[in-house]
């Protein structure tokens, strides 16, 4: 090859990208611009459209404001207490013949509860009654010897010592025979003692002696104990911001109303009276127990039983009471949504006293008015609303009203 002759490789053209290359480096920028487009200038999203139930009328139920005589009540928990509680026991030592009575009778006042053996005391009464005759034929034939000695005193017959003397032992004979009477009776009233009878009238509790044993006088557990349940005692305790209502209530003409109701609040199960106060409050519980009496002539209430004390303090003849589950309460303070025109408003109040699940209305708020009971979740001032009744409850159900059940009490509004 000549020198002037070019190479093979300084006649190819420059080389070029090939094909799968510039595919690559397109896909890379596209990949890139879409990039940018997606996280820098797209527009944001549009949140979907509300469903048109929520923003349409809000369905509500409402109740409308009562004009009635309101009772201002104290409530609380308190524990049945029978009036009286004695503790039958055995006052002379003995075995215990018989038992007369059934654990769980009730028993009169009086009323012969059981027997214990009463040969022993019998012997000593006996005794006591021979050492009395003795003395008295001993003072009987003293005082014959005086009357004597006196008549021979008179006819200067016996020395004035001689009649002292037997005139002292009269005297001696009479204090004895004071005594034998004393020992006499003594013994009668321990022969009475094997007699027990019934202190009070009540229940007889659990047997905790069995005939045939032996019985000490006084002892601790003695044979059972007696529960005054008619009338009966409830015992409880109010806090201290209302020790001077429940003082004026009780200091009135006629003591306050308590009712007992049990547990669940669902039954009413006597009525009954403010009995007496504590003459003072617990430092530790800043409480005053009070006691309520029943009389409690269907047994109702049963001692120890636990049971929900409503007492009554005073009337509000005429007030005007809503729901208190329609209160509502904010940084404006107490208040209520009405319906005008099928749309609520907020109403303001001023509150009273609360009792039963109501609350008294003092300002703000007309008998009559209808306010919101349910479905306060999503209401505000001016809102749209459609007002539903609630179904009534059948009869048999628990939330029915016990008025409307026959011979059930009248229960107070929840």
């Amino acid at each position: 090859m000549s020198a002037t002759e070019p190479s093979p490789a300084a006649a190819r053209p420059p080389s070029r990208l090939s094909w799968p290359r510039r595919l690559l480096w397109l896909g890379l920028f596209l990949g890139v611009g879409f990039a940018a487009w997606w996280f820098l200038l797209r527009p944001p999203p549009q949140p979907p459209a509300a469903p048109s139930a929520w923003r349409g009328p809000v369905a509500v139920r409402v109740e409308p404001a009562r004009t009635e005589d309101f009772t201002v009540q104290s409530r609380a928990v308190g524990t049945v207490a029978p009036y009286n509680t004695v503790t039958v026991r055995s006052r002379v030592d003995g075995q215990l013949a018989r038992v007369l009575v059934r654990e769980g009778q009730k028993v009169t006042r009086g009323q012969l509860l059981a027997e214990i053996d009463p040969e022993p005391l019998r012997v000593a009464l006996s005794q006591a009654q021979g050492q009395q005759q003795q003395n008295l034929a001993q003072l009987r034939n003293a005082e014959s010897e005086l009357a004597r000695y006196e008549g021979l005193f008179k006819r200067d017959a016996v020395a004035r010592q001689v009649l002292d003397r037997q005139a002292a032992l009269v005297q001696q004979l009479r204090g004895t025979l004071k005594s034998d009477e004393a020992q006499v009776e003594n013994a009668r009233l321990q022969l009475s003692y094997t007699r027990i009878v019934a202190p009070i009238a009540g229940r007889v509790g659990l047997r905790r002696v069995d005939a045939g044993n032996l019985l000490s006088a006084n002892d601790a557990n003695g044979l059972f104990t007696l529960t005054q349940t008619q009338p009966v005692s409830v015992v409880f305790s109010v806090p201290e911001p209302q020790v001077a209502e429940v003082r004026a209530a009780h200091d009135g003409k006629n003591p306050p109303t308590a009712e007992a109701w049990d547990r669940d609040n669902r039954s009413r199960l006597a009525v009954g009276r403010l009995d007496t106060l504590d003459n003072q409050i617990d430092a530790a519980t800043g409480t005053l127990r009070l006691k309520a009496r029943f009389e409690n002539a269907d047994d109702a209430l049963f001692p120890n039983q636990f049971v929900n004390v409503r007492l009554a303090l005073r009337q509000l003849p005429g007030a005007v009471t809503i729901p208190t589950d329609a209160v509502q309460h904010g940084s404006r303070g107490s208040y209520v949504y009405v319906i005008a025109d099928n749309k609520a408003q907020v109403r303001d109040l001023t509150l009273g006293p609360a009792s039963g699940g109501r609350t008294v209305v003092l300002k703000g708020l007309a008998s009559g008015e209808p306010v919101v009971l349910e479905g306060l979740d999503r209401l505000e001032n001016g809102r749209a609303v459609n007002v539903v009744q609630a179904p009534p409850l059948p009869a048999s159900s628990p939330l029915a009203p016990e008025a409307d059940q026959p011979g059930a009490p009248a229960t107070p509004a929840r």
